[in-house]
């Protein structure tokens, strides 16, 4: 057995050998970076040339006007997209209300600042007074304080002496418009909605079926409570030609286009009607579970019984 073992683990002279050269090759790759740094001078640096580029560089900060470092390190906390990156503007009195592009670049606004304001002007927006301007996002304070001094808005009815009157249409006459029965072109008639809005509020009104309460406004997409509160005095809802659908008697399609009902909900009211017999009025559509009071307070305007 001791025989047996011996010759399990004995070595020929071969293997060795072979031992023998991968041991002296792994020491050799060990000592490798050693030696080469032995023999190889490391590259010294100029700092000479680090020094003047620094000094080129100080010398090109001290030449910036002062105004311009402290817009630059506002706009670092504010938002670096948006700032100017002309170095001289030139001052000058303006109304904002459709200055041209070319002006705007005048008074040091970049291009990504007046592509803001003209989308602003596009969807029907005005400016009313020097503060306005500040309502638009890529105006920064900085931008607003160095501008402001220079902004002439005339009265509402935009006089004779109107820096642009010749190519800037009139203030649009305040009017009252009903939502439900108003076109696109009567929509447009309200100071502060442009045809992109006007399309809008079309396509909700047709989706919901009419309005029954001029807040719902809110709801189409854009029209936030700052542009509603502009244009709320402007407008009435006569809520007699809403479009209703009867519960008893609907599908699934007759009820998809309401914005207030989930695919969920719809599937249940159609499931409970047809376990329980039709509903009599709103209260009855409370045993459903997944219809909270918010949810049919908002559906029952366009809701029939028969």
């Amino acid at each position: 057995m001791l025989s047996a073992f011996k010759n399990y683990f004995s070595i020929t002279k071969k293997e060795w050998n072979g031992m023998l050269v991968l041991a002296v090759l792994m020491i050799m790759v060990l000592i490798a970076p050693d030696v080469y740094q032995f023999f190889v001078v490391p590259e010294q640096v100029d700092f000479s040339r680090i020094k003047e580029a620094q000094r080129i560089l100080d010398g090109a900060k001290e030449e910036q006007p002062a105004y311009n470092r402290s817009s630059y390190h506002h706009y670092d906390k504010v938002d670096a997209s948006f700032s100017s990156k002309k170095l001289k503007p030139e001052y000058f009195t303006f109304n904002p209300n459709n200055l041209s592009e070319e002006q705007w670049k005048k008074l040091g606004l970049s291009d990504r600042q007046i592509k803001v304001i003209k989308n602003y002007e596009a969807k029907g927006g005005k400016f009313y007074k020097k503060e306005d301007l500040q309502k638009i996002y890529s105006v920064t304070p900085t931008d607003y304080a160095r501008l402001g001094p220079y902004v002439t808005i005339p009265d509402r009815n935009f006089s004779k002496n109107y820096p642009a009157a010749a190519s800037s249409p009139k203030v649009k006459p305040l009017v009252v418009v009903n939502i439900n029965h108003a076109d696109s072109a009567q929509l447009t008639e309200i100071r502060g909605i442009g045809p992109a809005f006007a399309a809008r509020i079309l396509k909700y009104r047709s989706r919901l079926g009419g309005f029954y309460q001029k807040k719902q406004l809110m709801e189409v997409y854009g029209l936030d409570s700052a542009k509603y509160n502009e244009i709320e005095k402007q407008v009435e809802v006569d809520a007699s030609g809403i479009s209703k659908i009867n519960i008893n008697t609907c599908n699934f399609d007759d009820l998809k286009r309401n914005p207030y009902l989930s695919f969920k909900q719809m599937n249940a009211l159609i499931q409970y009607r047809k376990q329980h017999g039709n509903y009599s009025s709103i209260k009855d559509m409370k045993n459903v579970s997944i219809l909270n009071d918010e949810v049919l307070g908002k559906i029952e305007p366009y809701l029939m019984f028969k």
